[in-house]
């Protein structure tokens, strides 16, 4: 169940409009007082003891681990082993989904997500989400690129213009679109409406940045740039990225962690995972033998 805009970009409809809020962080408000960082240097977020299910049907059971601020992690493991599912619960994107539920806890920054004090728009600005395909809105690229800051009302209108120059310069976008800021974005290609979005999504100054499959839809060049553009984003930032691809979890992850069958089978330092792995079954995953 994935946020993503109408590709034809027709106008806003009640679902694209959900997917606005849903990536802007604003779909939401549990009440309370916001979350405020703290200064913990090591965790930015974890899970204890975490069990995730859609009905009766367990999809990861008892997960504890930590996530280590201003690194990049990946999460790996075959399909259908529960990857997007915790990806997707770091920052309560399944809370909404039929079925979901959850047992233990997830905290970012030695705080419950799952708190009364909660408001979800504020976790959304925090832990921010890249989905696996390019998801624009059916509005301008500028207008795409600040909505969050728009909605979380971080700028003045001039304020948002050098949010958006900044963000597009970072993502090496700048110079392909500073000419047509008011043109559609579904006159980009692939790899730029992918760039587009990450923009997006850096505009509102996440803490956190999951990535789910980011690169799946795209060419090599295009992946290549993301690549290269999520190594630069860290230590300001703890990048979270689901990825079905080894070779692309080997070349960015300085951690990983190998789901598979409901279990987090190994985690640790990416190059000990994938040259001296401590389980025979992350062994013979990361050597090819299933998966």
């Amino acid at each position: 169940m994935s946020a993503e805009a109408d590709p034809s970009g027709a106008a806003l409809s009640a679902h694209s409009t959900k997917s606005l809020a849903t990536a802007t962080g604003t779909d939401g408000n549990m009440g309370g007082a916001a979350m405020s960082p703290s200064a913990d240097g090591t965790v930015a977020i974890s899970a204890v003891d975490l069990t995730l299910s859609f009905g009766s049907r367990a999809i990861l059971s008892n997960i504890s681990v930590e996530v280590r601020r201003g690194a990049v992690t990946a999460l790996i493991g075959p399909t259908g082993s529960g990857k997007t599912t915790l990806l997707r619960t770091f920052n309560r994107m399944n809370d909404k989904v039929t079925g979901y539920r959850h047992d233990g806890d997830v905290l970012l920054d030695g705080r419950s997500i799952f708190g009364a004090h909660v408001q979800l728009m504020s976790l959304r600005r925090r832990v921010g989400m890249l989905f696996q395909r390019p998801n624009p809105f059916p509005m301008s690229i500028l207008d795409n690129v600040t909505a969050g800051a728009r909605a979380h009302k971080m700028a003045s209108k001039s304020g948002l213009k050098e949010i958006a120059e900044h963000r597009l310069t970072e993502v090496g976008l700048w110079h392909a679109v500073k000419d047509r800021l008011k043109d559609s974005p579904f006159r980009l290609s692939g790899g730029q409406q992918q760039l587009l979005c990450l923009a997006r999504a850096l505009a509102i100054s996440p803490e956190v940045l999951l990535l789910d499959e980011p690169t799946s839809s795209l060419d090599p060049v295009a992946t290549e740039s993301i690549e290269k553009l999520v190594r630069t984003l860290i230590p300001d930032l703890t990048v979270i990225i689901v990825t079905h691809n080894l070779a692309q979890a080997s070349r960015i992850a300085d951690r990983t962690i190998f789901l598979n069958a409901g279990r987090m089978v190994e985690h640790g330092d990416t190059r000990q995972l994938f040259d001296h792995p401590a389980q025979e079954e992350t062994a013979r995953y990361v050597g090819g033998h299933f998966g």
